[in-house]
């Protein structure tokens, strides 16, 4: 497997862990349950990092949002530059 695709591979379950995360906080579910504590623990740096400077608003926490897109970046500038050095 390429350096390319595991870095793809690695962002988009990171995505989908993100989406998960918000789908949680929609449903009730168990707090202590090791699978929900995985998501919560594996997610909350990058979405506390952003809900520092974008506090939830009202019941809407937009940190998930800006994570996507800031995700996207990140990962499409690791691309560019894989392929710059030909690695």
């Amino acid at each position: 497997m390429s350096l390319e695709r595991i870095i793809n591979v690695a962002f988009q379950v990171y995505t989908w862990l993100i989406f998960i995360r918000i789908i949680l906080s929609f449903i009730r579910h168990n707090p202590y349950h090791p699978l929900i504590r995985f998501i919560y623990e594996i997610t909350e740096p990058v979405l506390g990092f952003f809900r520092r400077f974008i506090p939830p608003v009202g019941m809407l926490d937009f940190s998930p949002l800006v994570a996507f897109f800031a995700l996207e970046l990140l990962r499409q500038i690791i691309l560019n530059l894989i392929r710059a050095l030909g690695l």
